[in-house]
């Protein structure tokens, strides 16, 4: 029986408690800055007032000023946050960590910098005192999952991954249940490439729903469900030139961290609704103001966290922009509320030599 620290009362932090306390594990949930309101429900009515599920009596919801007290004894630590909240929770984490803890990530991005784009895992050892960065065990889930559909013991699918591959089976047990399938997967880049890169991805996908509305359906009942497939398949192409490209496997993006997780993100959500405004002609800042002001809309933000490092790159020749046309027109839609365009004639390149 394991301590499990969750740093993040979020939907997906809170789902993940459910085939922990099932396998017998206790779990403290510690909620951050911005949960107060879910912490105190819990406290009050044990049920998460977002997902709307009932949490274990064994789940044990603390504030976040809380954590010194609820990292006693921890075996293990997992990320919550969104991708904005990691430096906030390594600030937090820094100085209570105890060596050599395993910190496990479901907080999905990519950050950039004058070196180049890397896995958020490898960001949040940078914000850490040097003296812990040498000895955190780094760890990351990644893998199509619906918050509420975990949540309610629906069948999900996900991989383990991480940097020391001893870890790896040891957390896969204590998660796995007969409806949490968990594999091991030593491929930590490539993983962590793809659940952030789906994001991008999705948004792009969602694009159809507001081409769809402002064209209308055809006069026998036609819709986009070609126009979607080829933006999706164009979207796992660049995703496995960038994994390519930092480090990782193809076998990644062609299991459950790429399309897996590509499809479920984009069958609905927040990166779709943001996708339909931006295809109905939108721009982004005019939809996210307007339209969904307090939505954590996840394709965008990566846009805007990479954005400058990916224009710099392409710039300096350390990008092949015939590769990324997708990931590109994207980029600009979100950062410069350029319009809707799918660069079609730039699609798959290199595809007739593979």
């Amino acid at each position: 029986m394991a301590n499990v620290v969750i740093l993040g009362a979020g939907v997906m932090g809170t789902a993940f408690s459910f085939p922990l306390t099932d396998n017998g594990h206790r779990v403290r949930l510690v909620g951050t800055h911005l949960d107060g309101d879910i912490i105190e429900e819990l406290h009050e009515s044990g049920v998460h007032p977002r997902l709307g599920s009932r949490v274990s009596p064994d789940v044990q919801p603390y504030t976040y000023d809380r954590l010194a007290e609820a990292l006693e004894d921890a075996d293990l630590v997992v990320l919550g946050v969104n991708s904005l909240g990691v430096d906030w929770a390594a600030s937090m984490l820094g100085p209570l960590l105890p060596p050599h803890m395993p910190v496990a990530l479901l907080t999905k991005g990519l950050v950039g910098d004058d070196d180049g784009l890397h896995i958020l895992p490898h960001a949040f050892r940078q914000q850490l005192p040097a003296e812990r960065q040498a000895d955190v065990r780094l760890a990351a889930i990644g893998g199509p999952s619906i918050a509420g559909e975990l949540a309610e013991h629906r069948d999900t699918s996900v991989v383990v991954t991480g940097e020391d591959p001893t870890l790896l089976p040891q957390l896969a047990g204590w998660m796995r249940t007969p409806y949490y399938h968990v594999w091991p997967n030593s491929d930590f880049v490539g993983v962590e490439v793809c659940v952030a890169m789906k994001n991008i991805y999705a948004l792009a996908v969602g694009l159809v729903g507001g081409f769809l509305e402002k064209e209308g359906k055809a006069e026998n009942g036609a819709v986009m469900f070609n126009l979607a497939a080829a933006i999706f398949a164009q979207g796992l192409w660049e995703t496995a030139h960038l994994v390519d490209l930092m480090g990782g496997r193809r076998s990644s993006v062609f299991t459950l961290p790429g399309a897996g997780d590509l499809y479920v993100t984009s069958m609905g959500g927040r990166n779709s609704r943001m996708g339909r405004w931006l295809g109905l002609g939108v721009p982004y800042s005019q939809a996210k103001a307007e339209y969904m002001p307090d939505d954590t809309i996840e394709g965008a933000e990566l846009a805007q966290a990479i954005g400058p490092t990916v224009d710099r790159m392409l710039a300096a020749g350390e990008l092949d922009p015939a590769a990324l046309p997708l990931m590109h027109a994207m980029i600009r839609i979100v950062n410069d509320d350029a319009p809707a365009e799918i660069p079609w004639d730039a699609f798959f390149a290199g595809l007739s030599s593979e």
